[in-house]
């Protein structure tokens, strides 16, 4: 009965087994994360994000060696890890696909099948990158979240900004207008779809020449469309 109560606590995994799946795992984080920067496609990625893909592969991993074929290890992990509470939301769709992916690829390399995660790690990323490649060739909706102040009301500068979203935009589209005190200032939003993205700043640099606009933001969230 002991040496059962024993065996709960006693890992059947050598040093170099962990050695090697630790840097498996490490590695495999790094081309989900390479892939991951290689497909995002909003303004600009998190670094932190990027360096939480690989730290939790070679976090699956461990625990995944940890557990073992052991089920009271796992149910204690189980019940350790059940008082951790996320409160970041994730709001793009493909941050989810690749914690999942990281997660997946590590408990590969945690029970030792290396070409496994190896293997699936370039093959699911490559998959990834050509669809996004292929979204891009095809001509996917270039959306953004388009939101400036203009002070009072006045049809002259209706038709000044109305001309250059005009010129930049394949199409736009009034979403909200809110008041500002009681100056006559208004805070306009627009979803706006750029014939190129790539002159976005030259759209901002346009608007700001007016001397009624201001404060303009340009946001990309793929959830506002």
């Amino acid at each position: 009965m002991f040496k059962e109560f024993q065996n709960i606590f006693q890992l059947s995994i050598t040093l170099n087994d962990f050695i090697q799946n630790i840097l498996v795992a490490f590695a495999c984080g790094m081309i989900i994360a390479w892939f991951y920067r290689k497909t995002y496609r909003g303004p600009g990625y998190l670094t932190s994000f990027v360096h939480s893909i690989v730290i939790l592969a070679m976090i699956t991993s461990l625990v995944i060696m940890v557990i073992g074929n052991n089920l009271a290890r796992a149910f204690g992990l189980v019940g350790a890890m059940s008082i951790i509470r996320f409160r970041t939301a994730v709001k793009e769709t493909q941050d989810i696909i690749f914690i999942f992916f990281a997660l997946a690829v590590g408990m590969a390399a945690g029970v030792g099948l290396h070409s496994i995660a190896l293997t699936g790690s370039v093959i699911i990323g490559t998959i990834a990158l050509f669809l996004t490649r292929w979204e891009n060739i095809g001509g996917g909706r270039q959306e953004f979240l388009l939101q400036f102040v203009i002070a009072e009301d006045s049809s002259e500068d209706r038709e000044r900004y109305d001309q250059i979203l005009k010129n930049y935009c394949r199409d736009y589209r009034l979403i909200n207008a809110k008041a500002l005190g009681d100056n006559g200032d208004l805070e306009l939003s627009f979803h706006v779809e750029l014939k190129d993205p790539a002159r976005s700043q030259a759209l901002i640099k346009e608007l700001k020449q007016l001397p009624e606009i201001r404060h303009i933001n340009m946001l990309f969230d793929e959830e506002q469309f």
